[in-house]
């Protein structure tokens, strides 16, 4: 395995556990795969179609999301918003997140 391959796939699995706390954070309004893409990527997070949306449909298998299908448009789409218990679990998620932020910028020093 070349060094780029090891450096790709460890950035990876940086991000893997990242992209859930960026979802979660992004969904207080209603947003479809593509418009989440978007935002995502406007904010300068890319996040692959083939890693959002079963990553969208396993948050809300977990309970964390919720969805609704609007077939009013040109074709439908489905909307997801984080649920009454993906808001009780944010806060926590983005206060471990600090911690470890925190904790990796004394250990890099």
């Amino acid at each position: 395995m070349s060094n780029n391959e090891m450096y790709e796939n460890t950035l990876n699995e940086l991000r893997r556990g990242m992209i859930v706390l960026a979802v979660l954070s992004q969904l207080d309004k209603e947003q479809y795969g593509y418009s989440l893409l978007k935002l995502l990527s406007d904010q300068g997070l890319e996040v692959d179609q083939g890693t959002l949306y079963p990553l969208l449909r396993r948050l809300e298998s977990q309970g964390l999301l919720s969805s609704d299908w609007n077939t009013e448009g040109t074709r439908p789409r489905r909307y997801y918003v984080i649920s009454p218990e993906g808001q009780k679990v944010l806060p926590r998620l983005k206060e471990e997140w600090n911690r470890i932020v925190s904790m990796m910028e004394r250990m890099m020093k």
